[in-house]
């Protein structure tokens, strides 16, 4: 349902509430199904989606050029030829892996004829709030129709018209596919409809906002429903005494340069004082080739004089841009410190030849994703192999990380008996053998 007007909140409330009832315990074969009629709708109205998006990116512009728009939102707001057939392969990935939903990943037997079994279930309806990003519903859509979840959407107004003609494209194949209840993806147009869904804690089991740290903050005060995300990304790459420093060099530019403004990026790279001689003023050249805007603690800037000086806040700044602070540290630890500090327990990252000091980085450091010589942009469910995902978690409850297929489910215990009660158990007539099945 496209709920474009507040007055539609309650029949939406009451759709959703019998799709989930309908589309929990579709099969994989029909979920899949629909997937492939995802495919075939998009390709179809390719040309009409690229063409909506450009309505916007004109529009955005003259947000850009009058300041009311940073260049981050605007690059994150188009949908090119590269993005859109990234967003079909990202459907197709979520066709060929398992389903996560009604399978029974846990079993014990209490007794004889007495068996408990773990099984998974889908969350049920989830409500998803983004910024900017058109090709988040496409990947959103297909995560939940593949977990066998209910979502209600509402994207950004400068991204609005290609929002609209990706759900209708969306909603017009779910419905041709045989058997698939109506309102499986559905989109909310209006903030007011955002601001009611947020108060329907008796029907919406999860939020997952997607935008600034200051939006995730107000949906987060603004509900009473659990909310699942990051408030920003503020990662980390420390350079340790024993990395190569020409692959130290080629993983901190392709972190920050690769997609400046994703939530992935590296913001500030921690260089040990042992080697700061020999990569500082390369490191610092090539991502000044690259356009990036280097900031460096008093003792960078004292090595460097063409950098900025860095103050506090800049340790605790998601740029989203092509801007990087650099600081000096004396060994791993003051690295840790530093990152459990000032990080948002998103995605950080060691650039090492030790093996043990890999180890103690990783055991130590408190994020989500933890990386050895690897670029801080890995940090993706479509390049965790997911499919796609629905957003990037810092909780430390339900699901972190990359959330695809598998947080989008939760589970229930299932016991099958044979007449037994609790007093024969209590006086001793019998006995729990607890033997594990799975």
């Amino acid at each position: 349902m496209l709920a474009a007007e507040l007055d539609n909140i309650e029949t939406l409330k009451k759709e959703v509430n019998i799709s989930k009832i309908l589309f929990q315990s579709a099969s994989n074969e029909k979920k899949n199904a629909a997937l492939e009629n995802m495919i075939e709708a998009l390709e179809k109205n390719r040309k009409k989606i690229l063409k909506a998006n450009e309505l916007d990116l004109k529009s955005a512009k003259l947000l850009l050029d009058s300041g009311k728009m940073n260049i981050s939102a605007y690059n994150r707001l188009k949908l090119d030829e590269d993005k859109f057939r990234d967003m079909i392969d990202g459907i197709r990935k979520v066709i060929q892996l398992e389903d996560p939903a009604n399978k029974k990943v846990w079993a014990m037997r209490l007794d004889n004829g007495l068996d408990l079994y773990r099984q998974t279930c889908p969350l049920g309806i989830i409500g998803v709030v983004f910024e900017s990003r058109p090709d988040v519903v496409v990947q959103i859509s297909s995560l939940m129709v593949k977990s066998g979840n209910i979502v209600i959407m509402k994207g950004g107004k400068e991204a609005q018209n290609t929002n609209i003609i990706l759900y209708e494209t969306i909603t017009k194949a779910l419905n041709s596919t045989y058997g698939m209840p109506e309102n499986v993806v559905n989109m909310i147009l209006t903030r007011h409809g955002f601001q009611e869904i947020l108060k329907l804690d008796d029907t919406i089991d999860l939020i997952i906002p997607r935008g600034s740290a200051e939006f995730v903050k107000w949906v987060q005060e603004n509900t009473k429903i659990p909310v699942l995300g990051h408030s920003s990304g503020i990662c980390h790459i420390y350079v340790e005494p024993t990395a190569k420093l020409d692959e130290a060099i080629k993983i901190c530019v392709d972190s920050k340069v690769q997609n400046p403004s994703a939530c992935n990026a590296v913001e500030t790279i921690l260089v040990d004082y042992e080697i700061k001689d020999k990569i500082l003023p390369e490191l610092v050249k090539k991502l000044q080739e690259n356009g990036v805007e280097v900031r460096g603690c008093s003792e960078c800037a004292s090595m460097l004089p063409d950098i900025e000086l860095a103050d506090e806040d800049d340790w605790f700044t998601e740029y989203g841009d092509k801007i990087v602070s650099i600081k000096i540290v004396r060994g791993i630890y003051a690295a840790v410190r530093h990152i459990n500090k000032y990080g948002s327990r998103h995605t950080d990252c060691i650039i090492t030849e030790d093996k043990d000091i890999a180890l103690a980085f990783s055991n130590n450091v408190d994020s989500a994703n933890i990386f050895v010589n690897a670029s801080t942009r890995f940090s993706d469910g479509f390049r965790y192999g997911f499919g796609a995902e629905v957003g990037i978690s810092t909780n430390k409850i339900h699901a972190r990380g990359p959330v695809g297929l598998e947080g989008l489910t939760t589970y229930k215990y299932l016991l099958y008996g044979k007449g037994q009660t609790v007093q024969e158990y209590c006086k001793g007539e019998k006995h729990f053998i607890h033997k594990r099945l799975i």
